[in-house]
């Protein structure tokens, strides 16, 4: 299991790493077959639940926001999503009572949800996109690793026993400081200013552990595992990317708002 994990993360990383480095087109690609694949599996997730989320209505979706990224190009479109909750209404009112008002707003959160992988791609649109890009990814890594690592060893008091029994309070705060180590290393590397990106390595730790335990809630709601088998090892692209939900909208904002104010 762990050699499949290891190049399971091997292949994977490296195919984010090489979109991260040339960026444009090729980053908007992988980030919107991410979004598609994360569909797919909340499609699957609330499938347990005897919730539907037709295909017909989160796919449009999720590229809808992605071509508005990509078309905007001035930081999220929010109005997009009131389009889309328009076209899921139509819709549903089209196909009632095949599709319901519930399966709508089923539907509407698993877009937003999985929708929020675009800010991978609106994170490279930012002044020095490519440091910010790095900064969350080594941040969300980090905090991952040394999460595990710190609660394994010294992890004994569970943090959210009725989401993820295996969350130490312990391992959250190693996890947070992994997140610290490497906002200072990519600080240092780009030369960028220190304790504003320290900050931000602070909160790009805390929300990992938000966006983790938030995809643990959903799977538990459904009584899976893991939300998908595509990554050997690692389960789903929910399983892999959920810190990355909520970490990359944050850093992105962060920097809009406090770095390039």
């Amino acid at each position: 299991m762990f050699r499949q994990r290891l190049l399971s993360s091997i292949i994977g990383g490296s195919i984010l790493i090489a979109a991260v480095w040339y960026g444009e087109i090729l980053l908007l690609a992988v980030t919107a077959a991410l979004m598609l694949l994360g569909a797919r599996e909340m499609i699957l997730i609330f499938s347990k639940l005897d919730l539907k989320v037709p295909p017909i209505m989160i796919f449009p979706g999720c590229l809808f926001l992605v071509i508005a990224a990509y078309q905007y190009k001035g930081g999220f479109p929010g109005e997009v999503l009131i389009l889309i909750l328009v076209f899921y209404l139509i819709i549903m009112t089209i196909f009632y009572p095949r599709f319901t008002p519930f399966d709508a707003m089923v539907s509407f959160f698993s877009t937003v949800y999985t929708g929020l992988l675009i800010f991978l791609y609106l994170l490279s649109t930012l002044p020095n996109g490519f440091v910010w890009l790095v900064l969350m990814l080594a941040c969300t890594w980090s905090n991952d690793t040394m999460a595990y690592l710190v609660g394994r060893r010294w992890g004994n008091r569970r943090m959210a026993p009725e989401l993820s029994p295996g969350k130490t309070r312990e391992g959250a705060l190693g996890g947070i400081l992994g997140s610290i180590i490497a906002a200072w290393a990519v600080a240092l590397f780009f030369e960028q200013p220190l304790w504003p990106v320290l900050l931000l390595g602070m909160v790009t730790g805390m929300a990992a552990q938000a966006g983790d335990l938030v995809e643990s809630a959903i799977k538990r709601q459904a009584g899976v595992k893991d939300a998908g088998k595509l990554i050997p090892g690692h389960g789903g692209i929910l399983d892999r990317f959920d810190s990355m939900l909520f970490t990359a909208p944050l850093v992105y904002y962060y920097v809009c708002f406090i770095l390039i104010s």
